[in-house]
């Protein structure tokens, strides 16, 4: 292995030859198309829409802006423009720019080479430490970002004000010959946001009242949220001008990419292999997700994070954990009734529009929950004729003679915490409800599953009544639930 140059003039014999760092992205990027390798690993659902706009925008060399709603994998698409920089580069040594030593821009760097020439120490600096980000907060001062003159500096090595090595770089002069991404753009200052004109513009950096100018080679990147254009800040017009490209993201547009995009992200290897989530709870943890994004209680312009459902299936997992350490049963199987323990998941990620504070966010978190397992019994199970009743003796639907069990008196209490025996038990003490699921799934599992969806198909279809306890859910008459418990109709959400 040939050992790098440690030296300017090692450096030169080498046939070195430096290129902008736009120009090396360009050139990386062209080289990873061309070999048809992957481009941006774990970024799922992007694959027509954001990534070709990525992929145009630094194939023109362009300063870009992601602007999306949270949870949209806007950060983890900046972190990964890294990987398209080369392994390494040489810098002068010790030098606070990443000075190019065949072109240094420093002051102190060019000293250095006019003092030492040939023998200038140059050093390799790996492409992790070429990416810096800054969360924009209206805290932010042009010194952080820019840099300002240093009094310390300037007394301890006995310099003037007038010498421009008593300048003490900011971070985005830091990362110099890098990439520089800056999170919620609207939320910094607009006094601070003039600041970074001339670095988009004229690629050159100045500080205070010195006329000198250091001529950045970087290139800028941002995130915005749509809601902060209002709420919280803008970003001023000069600024929006400046920035070449502005690239849309949006969250999953099918289940099947939204479950794949939390399998990858959510920590559901719990060391054991006797806690089973089937496909189907999968795709009903995204509908959640979906469901919220598409509720009139929900404010949508803040946005529905792809967290939800990575924390809802994270809690799902936990609470299967929980009953498989207190009960012998194997394997542990979800249950509809899990669902309620999956709430913290929902009341923290999700902003409610006035009528949805009014309800309140737990009731409105059921309701959303609710209206996937609606959407679920819907595909999979027959349909229910809301024009035939509550079960009565002109109902000949496939579920007559359930709701007729139930308007009879007849109650079934489910709850995460029995054994799947007396899950199964209290199930299957409704006639005919084993005979109508016999067909759905393999085992006893998934078919005690399917007959718990069936009930709460039939509540969602105000064919019965559910109550959330403590100690689990309890299913019942329709009629008798509103005559005897009216004020549960409004804890539950209920439609009048």
């Amino acid at each position: 292995m040939t050992a790098r140059p440690g030296t300017l003039g090692e450096l030169r014999q080498s046939g070195y030859r430096p290129r902008s760092v736009k120009r090396e992205l360009r050139d990386n990027l062209r080289r990873s198309l061309a070999d048809g390798s992957p481009l941006f690993p774990g970024v799922l659902g992007y694959e027509r829409t954001v990534i070709p706009g990525i992929i145009n925008a630094l194939l023109a060399e362009h300063d870009f802006i992601l602007l999306g709603l949270r949870g949209q994998a806007k950060t983890r698409i900046l972190r990964s423009l890294m990987d398209f920089l080369d392994d390494e580069i040489p810098v002068l040594e010790g030098s606070e720019l990443n000075d190019d030593p065949l072109a240094p821009i420093s002051t102190r760097g060019q000293r250095l080479v006019a003092e030492r020439g040939e023998a200038t120490p140059v050093e390799w600096l790996p492409r992790e430490a070429r990416y810096n980000e800054k969360l924009a907060t209206p805290d932010v001062s042009i010194a952080d970002l820019l840099g300002d003159i240093d009094p310390i500096k300037a007394a301890t090595q006995r310099l003037t004000y007038a010498d421009p090595e008593v300048i003490h770089f900011g971070i985005v002069a830091r990362t110099n010959r890098g990439i520089f991404a800056i999170n919620e753009l609207p939320d910094l200052a607009p006094r601070i946001q003039v600041g970074l004109l001339n670095i988009l513009e004229e690629r050159d950096l100045q500080i205070r009242g010195f006329p000198v100018r250091i001529p950045l080679d970087i290139l800028m990147v941002f995130s915005a949220n749509p809601e902060d254009y209002t709420n919280r800040g803008t970003i001023i017009t000069p600024l929006k001008d400046r920035i070449s490209s502005q690239i849309l993201t949006h969250y999953p547009q099918t289940v099947e990419v939204a479950a794949d995009i939390t399998d990858q992200e959510a920590w559901t290897d719990r060391g054991t292999e006797d806690i089973e989530i089937p496909l189907e709870i999968r795709h009903l943890i995204e509908a959640i997700a979906f469901a919220a994004r598409e509720s009139e209680l929900v404010d949508q312009a803040s946005g529905v994070s792809a967290r939800l459902s990575i924390s809802a299936i994270e809690l799902l997992v936990s609470n299967l954990e929980r009953r498989l350490l207190r009960t012998d049963d194997r394997p542990i199987y979800p249950r509809l009734c899990d669902l309620q323990m999956l709430l913290p998941a929902l009341t923290g990620k999700v902003e409610m529009v006035y009528e949805g504070e009014q309800k309140g966010v737990e009731v409105v978190a059921r309701q959303i929950i609710g209206d996937a397992v609606k959407k679920l019994f819907a595909d999979r199970y027959p349909a229910v004729d809301r024009a035939l009743g509550s079960g009565g003796e002109d109902d000949t639907g496939p579920y007559a003679g359930l709701v007729r069990w139930f308007v009879a008196g007849n109650e079934v209490l489910l709850s995460d915490e029995q054994t799947f025996d007396d899950y199964e038990e209290a199930l299957y003490q409704v006639p005919g409800l084993q005979e109508l699921v016999s067909s759905h799934g393999d085992s006893r599992q998934e078919r005690a599953l399917a007959a718990e969806t069936i009930l709460e198909g039939l509540h969602q279809h105000l064919k019965l009544a559910r109550e959330d306890l403590d100690t689990g859910v309890n299913y019942s008459e329709m009629v008798k639930f509103q005559l005897l418990r009216p004020h549960h109709r409004k804890v539950l959400g209920e439609v009048e």
